[in-house]
């Protein structure tokens, strides 16, 4: 099964055919660490998560390198104005990411480096840099010399004669010309430092992603990614780097994940638009999230509002129905019927154009839309099965392989439904729980259901998620289904 991506670098959808298959080496720029993660980090997150996850299901043997920028501008300032050290600061939010990254379920990259951890790595390609004329020092600091790389501007199309320094290129009286950028700088009183062959400092930005993969994956990759805020200059500035020192290429592979926008305006720190990952999972399941990026190609902008999430909520409380509604049906009287039903097409006929929606440029809106006109079918057989209050064999068997197709690829490829299995009813629940030597009271949890019940029946939707959130936090997981609201333990 193939996969075709849009490589920003040439600006077309491609076959993707990695340099050494089965083996795929994927890097995607991290997070800087003085803030807890907001949606639009959770975006680009999920985005690759997913990609790697699919990568991983076509047989590729996938290593992902995502980074840590712990020692930065913004950590330094967080930290004067904590009066702390900038590793408690940077510390603190690398615990604080792994809490949201665990909760939105993305997969821990298979190396996850520090860029304090590099710094050798970052003073030795520094210093190739400068044997071969592409960099310099002044005054302590070092820089990339644009004028002296002509292929500067190759990703993000731009003509470094055309480009003036401003907003995204910084000034300095220590450049030979304004487009150059900052590899090292200088120490300043009161900022941490480390020595080396041009003095006490710390190392600029677009520099460290370049030392690490050098180190992790090598000088040439299949795939490196980000947000499209990245491509300039961040990006550009690597392959500069990268291709200045080896010659080769630096990525085989460009992709860029659209932004997130509050009002069409992007989601940023600076602009105080954010809604941080740890609010949206206090009043959403993380997977309505993770099916909110899924339902925008990655490509596109993703506008956030509270509204859309509340939408994507129907939308997978959807799924999970079709899903668990095979437990209802099997609780209803049966009637030996072994004929070939034709569920069973519509389910093939779904997988095909799934994948085949996924190997176009991984379109996982379209592909989740093959999944929903599957839903349908579902709903349509449930609906003639609860009126005739009897199902066929031949039915009841169709639904349950529809319902496994659904969980196999919402949990294998996308990550949603992790958490879930099979409904089970309450006696079984009591029984495994003794088995196990548990003690559970189910007369209080039946009560605090039937009081559930009841807040819902008269409109009292907060009391009613009240108690079913405070439920969750005790590890039992209510599931409201045409039946009734069932239950089980976490």
């Amino acid at each position: 099964m193939s996969l075709r991506l849009y490589n920003t670098l040439t600006g077309r959808v491609e076959e993707f055919v990695p340099l050494n298959p089965p083996q795929v080496l994927i890097y995607t720029c991290g997070v800087t660490v003085y803030d807890d993660s907001h949606v639009g980090h959770g975006r680009s997150l999920i985005v690759f998560d997913v990609l790697r996850r699919y990568l991983e299901y076509l047989g590729y043997r996938v290593k992902f390198v995502r980074n840590f920028t712990d020692v930065d501008d913004k950590i330094i300032n967080k930290a004067r104005e904590e009066c702390t050290h900038f590793m408690t600061v940077a510390n603190r939010y690398i615990a604080s990411y792994y809490r949201d990254m665990e909760a939105i379920g993305v997969r821990p990259a298979d190396v996850e480096p520090r860029v304090t951890e590099h710094i050798q790595e970052i003073i030795q390609l520094i210093q190739g840099l400068i044997d071969k004329g592409y960099a310099y020092v002044s005054g302590g600091d070092v820089y990339f010399s644009v004028k002296a790389f002509p292929e500067y501007g190759k990703l993000s199309r731009r003509n470094p004669e055309e480009l003036e320094a401003g907003a995204r290129v910084e000034p300095s009286e220590k450049k030979r010309d304004p487009l150059d950028f900052a590899l090292w700088k200088a120490a300043k009183a009161g900022e941490p430092a480390w020595d080396s062959p041009w003095g006490p400092g710390r190392p600029g930005w677009h520099t460290e992603c370049v030392a690490m993969i050098f180190k992790h994956l090598g000088t040439t990759i299949d795939i490196h990614g980000g947000g499209l805020d990245l491509v300039f200059p961040h990006h550009e500035n690597e392959i500069a780097q990268a291709e200045a020192l080896t010659g080769r290429p630096f990525a085989r592979y460009w992709v860029h994940n659209g932004l997130v926008t509050v009002g069409g305006q992007k989601m940023s720190k600076s602009l105080g638009n954010y809604v941080t990952l740890r609010e949206v999972y206090s009043r959403y399941h993380p997977d309505v999230l993770r099916l909110l990026v899924l339902m925008t190609h990655y490509r596109s902008p993703l506008d956030f509002s509270w509204d859309k999430m509340e939408e994507t909520k129907r939308s997978y409380e959807r799924l999970k129905n079709a899903i668990t509604d095979a437990e209802l049906l099997k609780e209803l009287p049966s009637e030996e019927v072994r004929e070939k039903h034709p569920l069973l097409d519509k389910i093939r006929d779904a997988e095909e154009k799934f994948f085949a929606d996924l190997a176009d440029d991984f379109n996982t809106p379209s592909a989740l839309g093959r999944l929903f006109t599957l839903v349908s079918e579902m709903g349509k057989l449930k609906k003639e099965v609860l009126e005739r209050r009897r199902v066929k064999t031949s039915e009841l068997d169709a639904y349950q392989q529809a319902s496994e197709t659904l969980l196999k690829h919402l949990r294998g490829i996308f990550g949603l439904f992790e958490d879930l299995y099979p409904v089970c009813s309450v006696r079984r629940v009591v029984e495994k729980e003794m088995e196990a030597g548990h003690v559970l009271d189910e007369r209080l949890i039946e009560l605090l259901i039937e009081v559930r019940s009841k807040a819902r029946q008269e409109k009292a939707y907060a009391i009613a998620d009240l108690i079913r959130d405070r439920l969750r936090e005790l590890g039992i997981i209510l599931e409201d289904t045409p039946a009734g609201t069932k239950w089980k333990r976490a």
